[in-house]
């Protein structure tokens, strides 16, 4: 009996052929996009110290106490985990290597992620993010910066119906007010807390504000405001990052209980979302966060990040944006005979050397079955050899996608035919 096949393990998804090509597409335009605003690549191992995420993101928080996978290292015990997020490890690589020692740095990465957590549509557990994160930077410039950033992409892209939501966690000496006057109001409704608020009452009780109980509303929009505690400095750093997005036009909204699900923030907080994913509508969120730097063993220096989902937002150009992901293909050369089978390689390469992607027919075969390949190709171009063609020197060109005449062409004009009617589009 011969074995069963295996499958991928749950949540974690290949990325067929058909799919790579708008996924090559996006993140083109996503390097353009982080170029123009001087934003350089930096890129982190996928298995970190498990301490890392424990001291980074919060011990009370669903990703370490849930979703982390963390595992012990069988050569010499380490504690090592499957990076949850990019901004620890970011933040790890940029003390390491003293990256700050001479000058701020912008900063961004893409990659898999990893969490366990149960998945449903744009949301796995080994999932893909766009990462950008300045670090040195304290004034509020950058954080107007980077969600005008976001602004540019979706136009960029073709999103229409993305919403901003904003707010700010002002600073510890706040947070820590808020959290007393929190604590005790929470607790007068103990028996109204669902598990997660119990749990968290006296460690995280911030995160009980984000809660998506139903039944826990009503407490929660009676609950102490952190906008009340805020102390001058972050009120005026947060007016600052308005009068910045009102200057551009930028239309946000002012969300109190936005706080994100990762204690490290602090300040600015932001989020883009959207209907159309479902409850899960984030496909963009990030903010401040000044202290991190120090907390994982850094001099203390300022910061300010966000990441996006790439497959939500691939989900959602789906549904209503101008995706145009890249031809694979520029031309499919179809050849039979002795002699245009061994020109056809020769030509090939010549057109390759010209810059265009060429799929040479392999395998045999007449004219008519090498040409249904060529139609299901991809390519712009069907390049047609047979022996006549290859004795007189030339090759029919016939276009395979919109309207166009069939060329019979000398083969040392080809190359320079088939770029100008790519330009032509």
């Amino acid at each position: 009996m011969s074995n069963p096949p295996l499958q991928a393990v749950r949540g974690m998804n290949d990325i067929l052929p058909d799919e790579a090509r708008l996924w090559l597409w996006f993140e083109d335009t996503v390097r353009e996009w982080l170029d123009s605003y001087g934003y350089r690549n930096i890129r982190m191992p996928l298995v970190e110290p498990t301490a890392l995420f424990k001291r980074a993101i919060g011990e009370v928080t669903d990703i370490v106490e849930k979703e982390m996978y963390s595992f012990e290292d069988s050569l010499n015990g380490d504690q090592l985990t499957l990076r949850p997020e990019g901004t620890a490890s970011c933040v790890r690589a940029v003390i390491q290597h003293n990256l700050l020692y001479n000058a701020p740095q912008r900063l961004y990465y893409s990659g898999p992620m990893f969490r366990h957590e149960r998945p449903q549509k744009g949301r796995y557990r080994q999932f893909h993010q766009i990462g950008v994160e300045a670090l040195g930077y304290a004034d509020p410039d950058i954080d107007a910066e980077q969600i005008l950033m976001c602004a540019r992409l979706w136009r960029k892209l073709g999103l229409r119906d993305v919403t901003l939501q904003i707010n700010t966690l002002g600073d510890a000496a706040a947070r820590k007010q808020h959290r007393e006057k929190l604590i005790a109001y929470l607790e007068q409704y103990a028996d109204l807390l669902d598990e997660d608020a119990r749990r968290r009452l006296h460690t995280n009780p911030l995160r009980i504000l984000d809660s998506k109980n139903p039944a826990m509303q009503e407490l929660i929009t009676g609950a102490p405001k952190l906008m009340d505690e805020l102390h001058e400095d972050a009120i005026l750093h947060f007016e600052a990052v308005q009068s910045i997005l009102k200057q551009h036009e930028v239309v946000y909204e002012i969300n109190p209980r936005l706080v994100r699900g990762l204690d490290y923030y602090n300040r600015t907080v932001f989020e883009w979302v959207t209907d159309r994913l479902g409850a899960q509508g984030t496909i963009c969120a990030g903010g401040r966060y000044d202290g991190l730097i120090e907390q994982i063993g850094g001099k203390p220096a300022a910061a300010c990040g966000f990441a996006m989902g790439i497959e939500r937002l691939l989900s959602l150009l789906q549904e209503e944006g101008e995706v145009k992901p890249l031809s694979a293909l520029d031309v499919y050369l179809v050849h039979q005979g002795e002699l245009a089978d061994a020109m056809a390689s020769v030509l090939a390469e010549q057109l390759r050397d010209a810059g265009l992607r060429v799929a040479l027919h392999s395998g045999g075969g007449s004219f008519k079955s090498q040409m249904k390949k060529a139609d299901s190709s991809s390519a712009r171009f069907a390049l047609i050899v047979g022996d006549d063609e290859a004795q007189a020197g030339q090759a029919t060109l016939k276009p395979l996608r919109g309207d166009g005449e069939q060329l019979k062409l000398a083969q040392a004009e080809l190359a320079q035919t088939i770029n100008k009617m790519i330009k032509k589009g």
